[in-house]
């Protein structure tokens, strides 16, 4: 069985010794960096099916390894390790796309348990397509721009795309607006009374023209959330052969 391999980014030698021996002794095939830079780098060619990624590190910080990740690998996961009291870094480290954050100090259980929890949702997670045909729309990921039949192009907002996006990669289940305000907006739903979600889904529909009152795209699901509608869904088209 080929051991997954967990990136440990941490510039404090001793915490990184001491992740690597845990991972190590977990069954996992830990490699390590001690700098951003070096973090970037081992990210991109190595291979990894994990990032351990410490947010303050010499070279290149943390989060600006986490831009650049995103932007080579989106589908990467990432756990960020972060100083206890650092509310601001974590908040920040969600909404840049980490999958998860550990807090120091921390114990060697609670951390293989978010890697194979983070592990275990990425094998899962469905991927994005680049381009969808639903009910007559043609949704253009890359672009954010709504063709709707006659012809008339309606650009999204990137918060309307990431909703969309997200409804599209989980086809077939409701999502909730916990769920949505934590892996689209990056903050913690806990004990927030917001109606971002709602408003967003609002103006989603308007440039969709799909009617709120009998929905052929995003549909709300009953003390549940909204999910993409499953009538009138076209596969994506191939390209040339």
């Amino acid at each position: 069985m080929t051991l997954a391999k967990v990136l440990v980014v941490e510039d404090d030698a001793a915490i990184r010794r001491g992740l690597v021996d845990a991972l190590r002794f977990a069954g996992y095939a830990p490699i390590e960096a001690a700098d951003g830079r070096a973090g970037l780098d081992a990210a991109l060619g190595s291979g990894c099916d994990l990032v351990l990624l410490d947010l303050l590190m010499p070279r290149l910080d943390g989060l600006a390894v986490l831009r650049e990740l995103r932007l080579a690998r989106p589908a990467l996961p990432v756990i960020i390790l972060t100083a206890k009291g650092e509310e601001r870094d974590r908040v920040e480290g969600l909404r840049a796309g980490a999958d998860d954050y550990v807090v120091k100090p921390f114990s060697a259980t609670e951390l293989l348990a978010r890697v194979e929890a983070v592990l275990r949702r990425s094998a899962e997670r469905p991927r994005p397509v680049p381009r969808l045909t639903i009910a007559g729309r043609a949704i253009d990921f890359e672009r954010r721009e709504v063709t709707h039949a006659d012809g008339d192009r309606v650009t999204l907002t990137e918060r309307e795309a990431e909703t969309i996006a997200y409804l599209v990669a989980n086809r077939g289940r409701a999502v909730s607006r916990d769920e949505l305000l934590s892996r689209v907006w990056g903050l913690d739903p806990r004990g927030m009374q917001t109606r971002t979600v709602d408003m967003t889904i609002a103006r989603l529909r308007e440039a969709l023209r799909d009617d709120p009152a009998n929905p052929a795209v995003v549909v709300t699901v009953r003390a549940k959330g909204y999910m993409l509608s499953a009538e009138g869904v076209a596969p994506p088209a191939k390209g040339p052969a």
